[in-house]
């Protein structure tokens, strides 16, 4: 099971950092993906990392604002969001796939199995 956390109501040009926990699975078995669903949109791709930490992937619209990372140690991966927008406003959602990603597979939501609940994100002044 997954959980992801760490959501809230932030100013712009403010940071957050959500993590997601997983319980009853090994994470470092497993690519993780943030994805999330903005009011009215579908939901897309924000990053992805490889089970071992080593390759990382992000969309344009977050790049160079937003940081995947993860410890295997505590079975948790994180999102830091730094810079945040009124764009970014979103519940956000982790899951995990086993497939070994790339820059043409990461953000296509087939390719993962378990989802987390989300965490709602909301960037405001």
């Amino acid at each position: 099971q997954l959980q992801a956390s760490g959501g809230g109501l932030v100013q712009p040009g403010g940071s957050l950092r959500l993590s997601c926990a997983a319980s009853g699975l090994s994470l470092e078995n497993y690519s993780i993906g943030w994805f999330r669903q903005p009011p009215g949109k579908e939901r897309e791709g924000v990053t992805c990392i490889s089970s071992s930490g080593d390759r990382t992937y992000y969309a344009d619209s977050v790049q160079g604002r937003f940081t995947i990372s993860r410890d295997n140690a505590k079975n948790t991966v994180y999102l830091q969001m730094d810079s945040l927008i009124p764009g970014d406003m979103a519940v956000y959602y982790c899951a995990t796939t086993t497939w070994t990603m790339n820059g043409g597979t990461w953000y296509r939501e087939r390719w993962y199995k378990y989802w987390g609940q989300g965490t709602q994100v909301t960037v405001s002044s």
